[in-house]
């Protein structure tokens, strides 16, 4: 698997799926609110809905785990670590993000969340002294920055705002970021399903009782065919992609692996618009072409000026 994972056309290839995972939860996560009647101000039934997504795909993981990787689940002398990962990775970045969404747009959720990277590679390289900001990443820090930018402008008169909604916004995408870390120095000692695993159910139970806290009922919902498979795929995706994120981060630095994020919000844009019937607009384009700029010059372009050195 590390030999895959390390691979240029592997970790791009599983770095691209993953993104994709991820970038396809936010038209599935807007339809489930449509259908379940979830409106932008119920805070609590948006980390009820939360709770549930995070607390199968921590349960999948598990029993993944244990069945077809082998490993073993058990908490001893590792809640400390598992429970310190899912108060960053679930509990906390999603009350940031989910509040925070609710009082931003979605235009400026999807700008604020290609800033995952930034912070990403920004305490990377604080944090390890081989993953050091030089001018390469820098400049694709840069380009990648400007494409989520692009692609999500308003259009019109529409203008951006920044208040208490981008703010948690921000803070979601910092315990993001700082979560990452903290599974890529974990991994060399925890198997990184069960760890995952545990760091979402975990995670889920401070969302569950926030959310029960917040609207007064523990299962606000029915669920009809249609809303319990949208939210089984969505426990899918989280189990699947933050699994092998975790992953790419172990085997790879995080500034190589953390330039992908930027595609997150590029797959939201399009897929909403394949899944949702919303029009993609012009500027997405010109802002995948930035993002794949960025990456080809963090993965390409020292070795080329290497070679003419």
């Amino acid at each position: 698997m590390k030999k895959i994972l390390t691979h240029p056309v592997g970790m791009v290839v599983f770095a691209l799926f993953t993104t994709l995972l991820w970038g396809s939860a936010f038209p599935f996560i807007k339809k489930s609110y449509e259908l379940l009647t979830i409106t932008s101000s119920e805070y609590g039934e948006q980390l009820l809905f939360a709770s549930y997504r995070f607390f199968l795909a921590g349960v999948l993981l598990l029993i993944v785990s244990v069945f077809i990787f082998k490993q073993p689940i058990t908490l001893k002398k590792r809640a400390y670590a598992y429970s310190r990962l899912g108060f960053f990775l679930t509990f906390l970045q999603y009350v940031f993000f989910y509040i925070g969404l609710s009082l931003s747009t979605g235009v400026q959720g999807s700008i604020i969340a290609g800033s995952t990277s930034f912070f990403q590679m920004l305490l990377a390289h604080f944090r390890y002294e081989d993953d050091r900001l030089n001018r390469f990443k820098g400049l694709a820090l840069f380009l990648g920055f400007t494409g989520v930018i692009l692609a999500n402008w308003p259009q019109g008169s529409t203008g951006v705002t920044f208040g208490v909604g981008e703010i948690l916004l921000i803070c979601a995408m910092i315990s993001g970021a700082f979560a990452n870390l903290i599974a890529k120095e974990y991994s060399a000692a925890y198997p990184v399903a069960p760890m995952t695993g545990w760091a979402m159910v975990i995670g889920s139970i401070g969302l569950f009782i926030a959310g029960a806290v917040l609207n007064g009922q523990w299962f606000p919902f029915h669920f009809t065919q249609t809303t319990a498979w949208m939210l089984l795929y969505l426990a899918f995706l989280s189990a699947t992609g933050f699994t092998l994120w975790n992953l790419l981060m172990k085997y790879n630095p995080v500034s190589r692996v953390s330039l992908f994020m930027f595609f997150v919000p590029i797959y939201g844009v399009s897929l909403s618009a394949l899944i949702l019937g919303e029009t993609i607009p012009p500027q997405a384009l010109l802002g995948l072409l930035f993002v794949v700029a960025g990456i080809l010059v963090s993965t390409y372009l020292p070795f080329w000026f290497q070679k003419r050195g």
